[in-house]
C-alpha cells in the first residue's frame, strides 16, 4: 500500500495543545491527578436554560437537518445579540451558523480567499489559523508581534510586510496572549485594510470575556468585514460544536454553497438548544466572575514559582508567560511540568515558531480550587 499517493493538504502541524491533552487524559486515565491549565475550555458546563431546551428538542421529535445557514430562529437571535451588546443593526440574512468557530474559519477561508493569496495574523497567535490556511494552498503571513504592541498587528507593522497582502486576521481579545486592541485601534486597522484592499477577518471567540474595557466588535469601524464567534468561550458550550459568521452580503451565497455541501447544517440539536443562550446572563457573569478571580489568583502567585513576566492579559482566559529564564524548549518545559507535577499548559512552540519555546500559556477557565492547587505545585517545583 506504499505506493498509494498521500494528500498534501493533509500533511500539515498538529494543533499541539491537543496532544497535550490527549497525554494529560492518558495519564488521568491511569490514576494521575491532572490539573488541566492547557485547554480554553471552561469548566463550568452550558447554562441551565440551553440544557433545558436541549431536553426539549431531543423529546420532540426527530431532529432533522436545518437550513444550511442554521435555524431562522437562531440567527435571529445571533443578530438581535449586536444590537443588544453593540448598538448595531445584522440583518439576520448576514448570519451563518456554523459547526464551530473551527468550521466558521474553514467557510470564510474558502470564500474569501483563493490558492495563492497571502494572508497575515500575528505571532504569537491562534496556530489553527495558519494550518487551515495552509491546508487551502493559502500563504499565511506571519507578523512578528511583540510586547510593546502587546502582541497585536498595528498598521506600522503591516505596511512593513514584503509583498501585497489579501487578508488580515485579527484576534481581540487574542489567543494565547490575551491582549486587545482598542476602539480606537480597531478603527485605524479597519481603514488600513480597507484603503489597501486587504479583507479582514475579526475572530471574536472571546467577546464578553473581558476584565476592564470590553472588546469592540469590527463590524462597528468595518462592514466589510467577516466576523466569526462561538458559543464555546463566553456561552461555556464547548462541546456543542457551534459558532456562527457575520458575513459581507458579497459573500453569504458563497458560504451557503460551501456549507451545505460540507456538512449540510451545523448539529440541530446545539441550535434548538444556542437559541436560549442569550437569556442566561446571570449564569454567565458568575463564570466572568470566576475567571477574574483565578486571573489575579495566578498573576499574584505565580511569580513566586518563577514566572513573572506576563502579556497584559485584558481578555479571554489565558496568560501567555515568558519562561526564557527557566527554558530554551517549551515543548519541553511543559512535557517534564505534566509528567511531574500533573499540571497541564500549552507551550508557547504552539502559538509562535520562531519564538515560542521560550513561552507558556495557562488556561485559567478552570475552577478555582484547581487554579490554587496548580500554583501551589508549581512552586514546590524546581523545573
Amino acid at each position: 500500500m506504499s505506493g498509494l499517493k498521500h494528500g498534501r493538504r493533509g500533511q500539515i502541524p498538529a494543533f499541539i495543545v491537543l496532544d497535550v491533552l490527549r497525554q494529560a487524559n492518558r495519564l488521568a486515565a491511569e490514576g494521575a491527578d491532572i490539573l488541566h491549565l492547557e485547554v480554553g475550555q471552561p469548566s463550568t458546563g452550558a447554562p441551565a436554560k440551553v440544557i433545558a431546551a436541549a431536553e426539549r428538542a431531543l423529546r420532540s421529535g426527530p431532529l432533522g437537518y436545518t437550513d444550511a445557514l442554521g435555524l431562522p430562529a437562531l440567527r435571529e437571535q445571533i443578530a438581535g445579540h449586536y444590537q443588544r451588546r453593540y448598538g448595531i443593526s445584522v440583518d439576520p440574512a448576514q448570519v451563518a451558523v456554523t459547526t464551530g468557530a473551527s468550521g466558521a474559519f474553514l467557510l470564510a477561508f474558502l470564500a474569501a480567499f483563493d490558492p495563492g493569496d497571502r494572508v497575515a495574523l500575528a505571532a504569537p497567535g491562534y496556530p489553527a489559523y495558519r494550518h487551515i490556511l495552509r491546508a487551502l494552498d493559502i500563504e499565511a503571513v506571519e507578523i512578528e508581534t511583540t510586547h510593546e504592541d502587546h502582541f497585536q498587528p498595528t498598521p506600522a507593522l503591516i505596511d512593513s510586510v514584503k509583498g501585497g497582502l489579501d487578508g488580515l486576521i485579527l484576534a481581540s481579545p487574542s489567543n494565547p496572549a490575551g491582549t486587545m486592541v482598542s476602539d480606537t485601534e480597531l478603527a485605524a486597522l479597519a481603514a488600513h485594510c480597507r484603503n489597501r484592499g486587504i479583507r479582514l477577518v475579526s475572530d471574536e471567540i472571546y467577546h464578553g470575556l473581558s476584565y476592564g474595557a470590553p472588546a469592540s466588535t469590527a463590524l462597528a469601524h468595518a462592514p466589510e468585514a467577516i466576523v466569526v464567534n462561538s458559543f464555546s468561550k463566553y456561552f461555556a458550550m464547548t462541546g456543542w460544536r457551534l459558532g456562527w459568521l457575520i458575513l459581507p452580503p458579497d459573500l453569504v451565497r458563497s458560504v451557503e454553497c460551501l456549507a451545505g455541501n460540507f456538512v449540510i447544517s451545523p448539529p440541530s440539536l446545539s441550535q434548538h438548544a444556542a437559541v436560549e443562550a442569550f437569556d442566561c446572563e446571570d449564569e454567565l457573569q458568575a463564570n466572568i466572575r470566576r475567571y477574574a478571580a483565578n486571573r489575579a489568583l495566578l498573576l499574584d502567585q505565580l511569580p513566586a514559582a518563577g514566572f513573572e513576566r506576563f502579556a497584559p492579559a485584558d481578555g479571554a482566559f489565558y496568560l501567555y508567560a515568558d519562561v526564557s529564564n527557566r527554558t530554551s524548549d517549551s515543548l519541553d518545559f511543559c512535557r517534564r511540568m505534566l509528567q511531574e507535577i500533573g499540571v497541564a499548559t500549552a507551550p508557547g512552540i504552539d502559538f509562535d515558531n520562531a519564538r515560542g519555546h521560550h513561552f507558556v500559556r495557562f488556561s485559567f477557565a478552570g475552577a478555582t480550587a484547581d487554579m490554587e492547587e496548580a500554583a501551589r505545585r508549581l512552586r514546590g517545583w524546581g523545573g
